[in-house]
């Protein structure tokens, strides 16, 4: 079977496959073979800038050339080091190889020795890996958080006027209002989006063992501790880990992936919450022609973006917990377990875009029952009485809210005229039974 999108194992790589088509080039086999590359050739380039003694006579006019072997590397040259790895059984050797082929092609092919010099291939894993993992969120993933967020601040604009019947233990409550009530996703999302960037992208680089012995033993002279932090953080705009194993021991990588999936938890939240308004009717969805929402009962309209939304998050979920609680546990310098759980590592970041994207599309097609929402309030004037009591207690009544529960809690419905009445048995001034005579379901809705 030819692999396609629909022969495709993943529903990243199937059904949702042109979403996060821009994903691939981060998290694809090509891409993780692309930035290995590029960190190859900026790695010899900055033993030319050092200089290493024996690349003193490189000619820097050559460094255009190095640098277009990966700006303008292609899916032949990835399927070149897939066919060398054939024979090597060792895919960044495979690289340095290709590369090597590269130099021969220029005729420079005396220096192609210091290509992976004193490396090994975790030096390359570790420094590509987070770059791609960067470039991916600062381009895919952060601007769609963004995106959401400047939604969110929209529609809580456009809706601050609307009251709104509260529930606290799904009964009812005080009341409040829409626009507020988004507000507290804002503050939460903004928070985390905030820490989000403030989280390094950490990288190991420092060969074997991560103490530079092979660097050292062969050019005790030089710092290469500054080499390498200059290497990593300036030149790669990582950050080097200062104490290694033969790994990145991913505290950082732990961090980002608790931190999107913290974000991710927030959405949850907030789709279940539109998800339980439109159930309520507050929400009512544009309907698309020719879109079916069930294939039994054809008035439904599912709210099936908050729910693939829901589904999306809590998949990526699960994975980013894996990463945070694995990736840091490595036995003795090193075991190989990291090297195909970072192999997922776009998985997670797909299904976070997939849901986001979903989160767009329904709330675009959200449209305000204010009706419906109006209705509920008119049902519930039992949720003035904490503002009835309140008064009361500042004019100093005897036991109000005792009063209050004496008349809420019972079977009979409370409405407008019960509470009036109500007002008008209390031994107070009319000046105080005008005020709370105006408190109603729709006003009271505090700050």
């Amino acid at each position: 079977m030819i692999l396609n999108t629909l022969s495709a194992i993943s529903p990243v790589d199937g059904r949702y496959r042109k979403q996060v088509e821009d994903l691939a080039k981060y998290f694809s086999e090509f891409g993780l073979i692309y930035y290995r590359v590029r960190v190859e050739i900026e790695y010899f380039i900055a033993l030319v800038e050092l200089p290493v003694p024996q690349l003193s006579t490189f000619q820097k006019s050559l460094y255009y050339d190095l640098r277009a072997i990966y700006q303008n590397f292609s899916e032949e040259d990835a399927l070149k080091i897939k066919e060398i790895e054939k024979t090597t059984n060792h895919d960044v050797k495979a690289v340095e190889y290709f590369i090597k082929e590269a130099f021969e092609k220029l005729g420079i092919s005396q220096y192609s020795e210091f290509i992976h010099f004193g490396l090994t291939s975790q030096d390359i894993n570790n420094t590509a890996i987070p770059l791609s993992l960067k470039e991916a969120v600062d381009n895919n993933v952060l601007p769609v958080f963004k995106q959401i967020l400047e939604k969110l601040y929209a529609l809580a604009d456009q809706w601050k006027d609307i009251s709104l019947l509260a529930h606290t233990h799904g009964q009812p409550a005080s009341p409040t209002r829409l626009g507020k009530e988004i507000l507290v996703f804002c503050e939460r999302i903004e928070k985390q989006i905030e820490l989000i960037q403030t989280i390094p992208y950490a990288a190991k680089f420092g060969g074997a063992t991560g103490n530079f012995n092979a660097h050292h033993v062969a050019y005790s002279q030089i710092d290469w501790v500054a080499f390498g932090n200059t290497f990593v953080n300036e030149q790669l705009g990582l950050y080097r880990s200062q104490k290694t194993t033969q790994i990145e021991h991913y505290d950082m990588l732990a961090a980002l992936s608790d931190n999107i999936k913290r974000i991710n938890t927030i959405l949850i939240d907030f789709s279940r919450d539109v998800w339980t308004y439109v159930s309520m009717g507050y929400f009512k969805q544009k309907i698309k022609a020719g879109e079916i929402g069930s294939s039994a009962m054809p008035h439904k309209v599912n709210p099936i973006d908050f729910e693939n939304a829901e589904g999306n998050l809590g998949v990526a979920n699960a994975l980013f917990e894996h990463f945070s609680a694995k990736l840091p546990i490595s036995r003795l310098q090193r075991d190989l377990t990291d090297s195909t759980v970072l192999r997922n590592l776009g998985v997670p970041v797909a299904h976070t875009v997939i849901a986001l994207k979903s989160l767009l599309k329904g709330l675009d097609k959200l449209e305000l029952n204010k009706e419906a929402i109006d209705h509920h309030l008119e049902e519930n004037w039992a949720v003035v009485a904490e503002g009835i009591q309140t008064i009361l207690r500042r004019e100093g009544f005897p036991k109000p809210y005792e009063a209050l529960k004496a008349l809420t809690r019972t079977n009979e419905k409370i409405t407008e005229k019960k509470i009036k009445e109500f007002i008008d048995t209390l031994d107070i001034g009319e000046k105080v039974k005008y005020e709370l005579r105006r408190i109603t379901p729709f006003n009271y809705t505090g700050i």
